[in-house]
C-alpha cells in the first residue's frame, strides 16, 4: 500500500476503533444488571396429617409410627444411625393424630409413599404395617413464596389399620 493510502485510511481506521470502542462500551456495560446469583432448586414443604384409626372399631390408635421414610433397622459401628430426619416422622397422640412435614423438590411427589408402622408393640394392639400413596395433585396450598421456596403443600388423610390377632 502506498504512503498516500496510508495516510488516506490511518484517520478512517482509528475512526472505526473509536465508534466500535464506543459502541462496546454502550451495549456492553449498559447490559451489566444487578442479578441476585441464585444456586438450588425450586423446593416445597409437603405435609400430610390425619388420624390412625383401628379399621373394626373405627377408635383412634395411638403409638403408631407415620414417616416418609421406610424404618430401617441396620447394624452399624458407632452411635445407632436413623433414616428418619427431624420433620418426616411423627407419633400418633392420644387421638390418634399425626402430622409429617417435609421439603421435597417437586418432581419427587405424586404420589409419595407414606409409612405406617406399629412400634409400641402390644400397648395399644398390634396392628399390620402400611404403605399408602398419597397424592398432592388436590392439597390444599398455603406458605409466602419466594424465589425458589414454593410454599406448603398440605393433605389430610385417614389411615385405617387392621389390628392383627394374637396367632398372626
Amino acid at each position: 500500500m502506498s504512503s498516500f493510502m496510508k495516510k488516506l485510511y490511518r484517520p478512517f481506521i482509528k475512526g472505526a476503533n473509536w465508534a466500535l470502542a464506543g459502541l462496546l462500551a454502550v451495549l456492553g456495560f449498559g447490559a451489566c444488571k444487578d442479578y441476585t446469583v441464585e444456586y438450588g432448586t425450586p423446593f416445597a414443604d409437603y405435609t400430610v396429617k390425619g388420624t390412625v384409626v383401628n379399621k373394626v372399631t373405627g377408635k383412634p390408635v395411638e403409638g403408631i409410627r407415620v414417616g416418609y421414610r421406610e424404618p430401617v433397622n441396620a447394624l452399624m459401628y458407632g452411635p445407632p444411625m436413623t433414616s428418619y430426619g427431624e420433620k418426616s416422622i411423627a407419633m400418633t397422640d392420644a387421638g390418634g393424630a399425626f402430622q409429617i412435614t417435609e421439603g421435597m423438590f417437586p418432581g419427587e411427589v405424586n404420589p409419595v409413599p407414606v409409612y405406617v408402622t406399629d412400634v409400641d408393640g402390644e400397648a395399644n394392639g398390634s396392628f399390620a404395617q402400611d404403605t399408602l400413596m398419597v397424592n398432592f395433585e388436590g392439597a390444599k396450598r398455603s406458605g409466602k413464596e419466594t424465589d425458589w421456596y414454593q410454599g406448603e403443600y398440605t393433605v389430610t388423610i385417614k389411615v385405617e389399620l387392621t389390628e392383627q390377632k394374637a396367632d398372626e
